[in-house]
């Protein structure tokens, strides 16, 4: 073999190595970690049920992440918990309803940063889309979320914004079998790797900017899952 087909060859090479580990990168989340969801409406339910929600329940809601690794805009975010609190215009997920412009609150972590702060509200805006486009307000808390898993599902989960938000939730059992023909009628407001419906043992809304307040209890309107991008 000649000096210049040996050399063509360790340049393909590198060539083809340089374009993998360029691929891979492109292929690695930036960002990870947990996900809870409530809102006001059942979203494990039967078709009777939820048209009888329909434009009467379902526009308010909670979202919440906790970052277990990773970061947004340059800046790392791990093990910090940013949330929004939503007011829509009607029955979220409802495909003949317009819930848009919604009113929301970005509730970001005390504990971080001035520049995490704003890396967090930043991600919520990302991750929510239209559901937080129009923020009215941004509120500091005191934040904690905790997903206890049992296998590979979530058995129970609680996220609370001291003073301001609460939610809490266990799985989905057999006496939440209401009717028999419940299914997850709808799906998860923003984007998720993986989402199980839950119960809401405890969804609560009691902070500044949407000019509403809400306490619901024992309502099958929870998602509990995980995010990565």
């Amino acid at each position: 073999m000649s000096v210049g087909v040996r050399t063509m060859l360790n340049k393909l090479a590198f060539l083809f190595a340089l374009a993998l580990a360029v691929a891979g990168a492109a292929g690695a989340a930036e960002i990870r970690g947990d996900y809870i969801e409530t809102r006001s409406a059942d979203v494990y339910t039967g078709q009777c049920f939820a048209n009888g929600e329909v434009n009467l329940a379902g526009n308010q809601a909670l979202v919440a992440w906790q970052v277990q690794s990773g970061g947004w805009n340059g800046v790392r975010l791990d093990g910090l918990v940013v949330a929004g609190a939503v007011r829509a215009r009607a029955t979220l997920g409802d495909p003949y309803g317009n819930p848009f412009p919604a009113k929301s609150v970005i509730l970001v972590d005390q504990h971080a940063a001035p520049e995490q702060r704003e890396a967090l509200v930043a991600f919520a805006k990302a991750m929510g889309g239209e559901l937080l486009r129009n923020v009215v307000e941004v509120e500091a808390a005191p934040m904690s979320m905790v997903i206890e898993k049992h296998g590979a599902h979530a058995a129970r989960a609680l996220f609370r914004a001291a003073g301001v938000a609460t939610i809490e939730t266990r799985a989905i059992g057999e006496k939440d079998h209401l009717c028999g023909n419940e299914y997850t009628f709808y799906p998860p407001l923003t984007e998720t790797s993986h989402a199980m419906p839950a119960v809401a043992l405890q969804d609560e809304y009691r902070g500044p900017g949407l000019g509403v307040s809400w306490s619901c209890q024992e309502k099958r309107s929870a998602f509990v899952g995980s995010f990565e991008r």
